[in-house]
């Protein structure tokens, strides 16, 4: 066992699952609950700086049985579940400098220089310059080809669920969509035919249940008050949508607000660090909860308000790169949350996981919130597998969306302000669409 390594407990490993394959968990490896065997290949594959291949679309399932069969799309798992790489050694022996053991988020731009080798190649720039050579050997750096997974091709339902913008913009501009959809997320795929371990009679920790029973009392629960009722027959300007977009983010912000004085937690950390945490993380929090709690009023009252707008056509021709983006993937992570049906105490663990960023920069306390996030990290594992005995792989698909949830709202604030009505018009009345079509 590595030094900056914690195992978990004796008695709580036996109930764990590693988060790449789903096998038995060992411990807690460079930051996330693994086996020995996804341990390891981590380790090997960044010190032995391997460049590898998936010969399908890059979302190979991942189970004991078949993880072995695509060792680029293991690779790509271990890193979007939050693996560390900077807490492996450069010589790989045993005793790192880097104690950090928490799950870190990286950008999918910064994912993507790793998988090719791009990464490698500039550090490897960095030390000849400095006199070091590369530790690779030319059989490591070459690339590899794997054997494709029999669960690996992407489903047809791509494209379907974008088939309502397709339609809807052909409708009003007489004109074909060309696809931009490269960015399919390659997460909601993953455990969809990994082995379920047979599951165990189990009772939840009684301090788990009372750190959750606080967490989900300092919700908001209730309606949104934002009056969201238009007569029948009003055209709904995009100026008037905007003014709603606006008083909707309005609420819901307030609420984040008085959510963080009821937190069991509140007392433990700084008035600058929650300002640190609220302005980096308000938008995420939005974003979660609009998708969940509040998805009813969201995809209902407000998607028929949308409904009523009419967009021009300079609008439709103007309509951003980066807003195609993200109505693509606020579409499936929609329908990942349709198909979780998420609890209120789930949402709540969600919540405060992700608010508890220690990555943020500006923070006094980045150790103790390291310490919060873990906590409650391990409460809401807890949390899933007594209640969903039979979804063994529920915990990871949920972890797997606050990620996708930071990503969507850091490229948000890209897309143009006039452009948000439309981009929310044409997210509710695909997700609106399709999930009256089941």
């Amino acid at each position: 066992m590595e030094t900056w390594e914690v195992s978990v407990p004796d008695d709580r490993a036996e109930q764990r699952t590693c988060l790449i394959c789903g096998d038995r968990a060992t411990g807690l490896h460079y930051g996330i609950i693994s086996c020995e065997g996804c341990k390891g290949f981590f380790k090997r594959s960044i010190c032995n700086k391997r460049v590898y291949r998936c010969s399908r679309d890059k979302n190979c399932v991942m189970s004991r049985k078949q993880r072995n069969r695509c060792q680029y799309c293991r690779l790509l798992k271990c890193l979007q579940m939050g693996m560390n790489r900077k807490a492996i050694r450069e010589d790989g022996m045993p005793g790192g400098r880097n104690k950090s053991i928490g799950p870190v988020q990286i950008s999918e731009e910064e994912i993507e220089r790793i998988m090719s080798g791009q990464e490698f190649e500039e550090e490897a720039n960095h030390w000849s310059n400095h006199g070091d050579s590369d530790h690779s050997s030319p059989g490591n750096r070459a690339s590899e080809s794997n054997q494709p997974s029999p669960g690996s091709t992407l489903s047809s339902s791509r494209s379907v669920e974008l088939n309502g913008f397709m339609a809807f913009r052909e409708q009003y501009m007489g004109m074909s969509v060309p696809p931009h959809y490269q960015y399919i997320p390659h997460l909601f795929s993953y455990s969809t035919h990994s082995p379920l371990l047979p599951p165990q009679a189990r009772s939840l920790d009684p301090q788990s249940y009372s750190l959750i029973h606080q967490l989900v009392s300092a919700e908001d629960l209730e309606p949104l008050g934002t009056p969201m009722l238009i007569e029948d027959g009003y055209a709904v300007t995009q100026a008037e949508l905007f003014a709603l977009l606006c008083r909707l983010a309005d609420e819901l912000l307030f609420r984040q607000i008085a959510w963080i004085k009821k937190l069991p937690f509140f007392c433990e950390l700084s008035i600058k660090d929650y300002t640190c945490l609220l302005s980096s993380t308000w938008q995420e929090l939005i974003l979660l909860s609009s998708l969940t709690v509040y998805s009813k009023q969201i995809f209902g009252e407000l998607a028929d308000v949308t409904a009523k707008y009419s967009p021009s056509d300079e609008e439709l021709h103007r309509f951003s790169d980066e807003g195609m983006e993200v109505i693509e993937r606020l579409i499936y992570l929609y329908h990942k949350f349709h198909q979780l049906k998420v609890s209120n105490e789930e949402y709540a663990c969600m919540k405060a996981i992700n608010f508890l960023n220690q990555d943020i920069r500006g923070l006094t306390s980045a150790s103790q919130l390291e310490q919060l996030n873990k906590r409650y990290w391990y409460i809401c594992q807890d949390f899933t597998e007594y209640k969903y005995t039979h979804q063994p792989n529920r915990f990871p698909d949920l972890m797997m969306c606050l990620p996708e949830i930071r990503y969507i709202a850091g490229k948000m604030v890209n897309v143009p302000l006039e452009q948000l009505p439309l981009l929310f018009k044409v997210v509710l009345h695909s997700c609106k669409t399709s999930v009256s079509k089941e």
